[in-house]
């Protein structure tokens, strides 16, 4: 086991001290696949989590799914997203299923509470019990749902890593990384995920942001008309779409992952927190932008939240705040 070459990103400071060390890597890359910038071990392999998501749903578009179920950019932003599980993300995603004949009975991600509650402070009526379309991949499983419907295949075991779905779905992954072994894992939500260098799946956005080609650009345009689907209230892929309308689109992943594409500059961002700290990965994500001059001040915009982070007690003292430590090196274009 290759245990990547990460250094120190972010410290969460306590009493002005650092506390905790953030580790990871940067890799700051054009949509041809030079490697403009970065720190870190930037050809590590990590597990993409749902930052993956908007290529997972690209066999769905390349395939002619959009057409024969008659899906508008709504239900794609949702196949892409890592959604809140607010009323318009479970509407969306029921109504995907009723459009291929399925039920939420057909969902195999599992339910939790939704991410609403987590990302707005608002606490979850008592006793309440959520279903899976509430969980935060529902509108990827429906895609993959969608998938396996268009082939005529069975929606019992679109799951199985070695059913067509999937294959279809790596296949396409396989696209953004030739000559890479794609190492297979088990996601959250029981789906099959991989492992790419982070200059392959920068690459992937950067191509991604730009619309290289038409499925990619419909991937865009719903992810950017559409960020409040993407995510929701309070989460970061809302606030950084929200920064740059029409330019930036943003998806993070489980445990540490945020991968961003900038059609203006033509370039991609993947940034990996080693421990999958949320504020930290959120912090180092907004000095990123900074650092490559394209965020003059963030607290003008929604991702005020998002930097230098205050940490506070249960009693809501604030004790310290997330710090970036790193100066991105650029290599040059």
């Amino acid at each position: 086991m290759q245990v990547p070459n990460h250094v120190p990103l972010a410290t969460a400071t306590r009493g002005g001290y650092p506390e905790l060390v953030h580790i990871g890597s940067i890799a700051v890359v054009e949509s041809a696949g030079k490697l403009i910038a970065s720190l870190g071990d930037p050809e590590s392999l990590n597990f993409t989590r749902s930052s993956l998501k908007p290529l997972q749903a690209l066999a769905f578009v390349r395939d002619g799914g959009m057409e024969r179920f008659g899906f508008d950019s709504q239900q794609l932003a949702l196949m892409c997203a890592s959604h809140n599980g607010e009323a318009i993300h479970v509407a969306t995603a029921a109504r995907m299923l009723a459009v291929i004949n399925a039920s939420e009975a057909d969902l195999h991600c599992g339910c939790h509470t939704p991410y609403y509650y987590q990302s707005t402070g608002a606490k979850p009526p008592p006793g309440m019990r959520w279903s899976a379309l509430c969980h935060n991949c529902s509108g990827k499983h429906s895609g993959f749902l969608a998938l396996a419907r268009l082939h005529g295949e069975p929606l019992t075991s679109y799951l199985d890593p070695d059913a067509p779905t999937q294959q279809r779905v790596r296949t396409a992954v396989q696209g953004f990384a030739p000559g890479v072994a794609l190492p297979l894992g088990i996601d959250g939500c029981s789906a099959p995920n991989y492992a790419l260098p982070l200059t392959r799946l920068a690459q992937a956005f950067a191509q991604l942001a730009a619309g290289s080609t038409p499925e990619l650009a419909a991937l865009a345009y719903a992810m950017r008309r559409h960020p409040d689907l993407v995510s929701g209230a309070g989460r970061v892929d809302l606030a950084l779409m929200q920064t740059a309308p029409g330019d930036w689109v943003s998806k993070v992943g489980a445990d540490g992952v945020q991968a961003i594409g900038i059609a203006s500059r033509g370039i991609g961002i993947a940034i990996r927190v080693a421990d999958g700290n949320a504020r930290a990965l959120h912090a180092v994500t907004v000095e990123v932008l900074q650092q490559l001059g394209l965020l003059d001040d963030p607290g003008a915009t929604p991702l005020a939240p998002f930097a230098r982070p205050q940490i506070k007690n249960y009693r809501g003292t604030v004790t310290g705040r997330v710090e970036s430590l790193f100066k991105l090196p650029a290599i040059g274009r």
